[in-house]
Formats: structure tokens, C-alpha cells, sequence
């Protein structure tokens, strides 16, 4: 698959709690949950928080869409506009399907998600699925998310963010500076190159910028995903993504 990645700070990133907090009341303007006809129900899932009203969870609508047969009657599930701006890529430019995650390298349902989905996934679309992965460090909540976030675009830097991405979400050793040297030198990086790029925090703007981005947009938790804008908010399993995948392929969400 091709790799794609620009690193440089974004024009357009859960922190802590107080961050969340007093912001809180801006995110509920943002975005609204999708409506349905009487007698269907929206379905929320959130990992780590309590949020009401914050971003549509999309595979109830779609699966409430294909199994009701109302969909003349129901109103189309909500599309976000979320840029892939320069954030890091990997599958064709063109591919049908575009997958945005946000998340954080320190979450457990973000490895696990990883662990259990991401490789199924991109290898059932061959060609098809362009990823694209934007930070959202939970930094209230994980002290290593930011650090890990600025590490894989230090190694982006070199060619080798994606599988740096890797080893992080699936290499096993606790996040920390002498892992991601670790990693860098696993990776054949210039470790002196890359350890200058942590230590300056060349890329903690970027980080924080997309720690902004999705903060406005109304994303609380951590993994949410954006498929051709559709929003999918947890670490769901492979069936949900391929439900929603395949009925995009055949044109048939509004």
C-alpha cells in the first residue's frame, strides 16, 4: 500500500478533564445526533466518558436504515466534513473509501481496536481503503500519548511513520523515550536525527492542532473513526466496518 506523509503542523487533537470541561458547552453546538422516524432510537457508545449529545454514532443508523426498510421515510445519517490535511496516509489517494481514525497510542481501546480490526480491515479492501490516522492524545488520562504522538512524526520524518504507528500500537514495550529509540533503531532510522526531533518537540504544535481540531469538531472519545464522513465512535469490531464499507461500495447510504 502507498505511504503518504507530509509532517508539518496543521492549520485545522481528549486532554484533560478541565480542558473538556469548560469547552464542553461549544462541542454540543457543534454537532447534533442523527433524527430518526418515531420509534427508532439513536445508540451512543463512548469509552472512558459520559456524553450526551456530542457526535452521531452512525452504524446504529445505518444498520437501523438497512433493517427497517424506511429509508424513503428516515433522514439520511449525517456526513462530517473532516480534511485528511497532512496528516499521515497509507492506501491509494483515490481509493473509494476513506478511513479517518482519531486517537491516542496510549488508549487500550485504541491497541485493541488495532490488535483486533485495522490489519483485517485494510486487508479485506485491497486498493479500496485509504487510511488516514489524526492524533487525539487523551493527555489528562495517558502521559505518554502526547510524547508518542511527536515520536511517530519524528519518525515520519524519515519514511517510516506507519510502521513506527506499528510498533507502538503492537510492539509490546511500555511508551517511553528508550522505547521509541528502541523502535527507531529497530526501524534502521538515524537515531540521532530522530532524538533531536523529540527533544526540540518538533512536532508538538501538529499534535496539538489536531488535539484542537477534533476537540471543535465534537469527538470526546478515543478511537472515533470518520468513514467517508459517517462517524463510528468506539473500538467497534470488524462486522461494523464492513457493514457500513460494503453498503458505501454499493451506493447505498444516502
Amino acid at each position: 500500500m502507498n505511504q503518504t506523509r507530509t509532517p508539518s503542523p496543521v492549520t485545522t487533537g481528549q486532554s484533560s478533564t478541565p480542558r473538556v470541561s469548560h469547552r464542553r458547552s461549544q462541542s454540543f453546538l457543534a454537532l447534533v445526533p442523527l433524527a430518526f422516524v418515531a420509534g427508532l432510537m439513536m445508540g451512543y457508545i463512548f469509552w472512558g466518558h459520559s456524553t450526551s449529545g456530542a457526535l452521531a454514532d452512525v452504524p446504529t443508523a445505518v444498520m437501523q436504515q438497512a433493517s427497517s426498510g424506511l429509508q424513503s421515510t428516515q433522514k439520511a445519517p449525517v456526513r462530517y466534513n473532516v480534511p485528511i490535511g497532512n496528516n499521515p496516509s497509507i492506501g491509494p489517494e483515490n481509493a473509494p473509501i476513506t478511513v479517518i481514525e482519531f486517537s491516542d497510542y496510549e488508549c487500550p481501546y485504541c491497541r485493541a481496536w488495532y490488535t483486533d480490526t485495522y490489519t483485517q480491515l485494510m486487508s479485506a479492501y485491497p486498493g479500496k481503503i485509504r487510511f488516514v490516522y489524526r492524533d487525539f492524545p487523551l493527555s489528562g488520562l495517558h502521559a505518554n500519548a502526547s510524547p508518542a504522538a511527536e515520536a511517530a512524526d519524528c519518525a515520519g520524518e524519515q519514511g517510516k511513520y506507519w510502521p513506527f504507528h506499528d510498533k507502538l500500537f503492537g510492539g509490546g514495550l511500555a511508551l517511553g523515550p528508550a522505547t521509541y529509540l528502541n523502535y527507531a533503531t529497530d526501524l534502521g532510522l538515524d537515531t540521532a536525527k530522530f532524538k533531536n526531533c523529540i527533544d526540540t518537540n518538533k512536532y508538538q504544535d501538529t499534535v496539538e492542532a489536531n488535539y484542537t481540531f477534533a476537540y471543535n469538531l465534537g469527538i470526546q472519545s478515543t478511537p472515533t473513526f470518520f468513514i467517508n464522513g459517517l462517524a463510528v465512535v468506539g473500538a467497534r469490531p470488524f462486522s461494523v466496518f464492513k457493514q457500513i464499507i460494503d453498503q458505501e461500495l454499493a451506493g447505498q447510504i444516502p
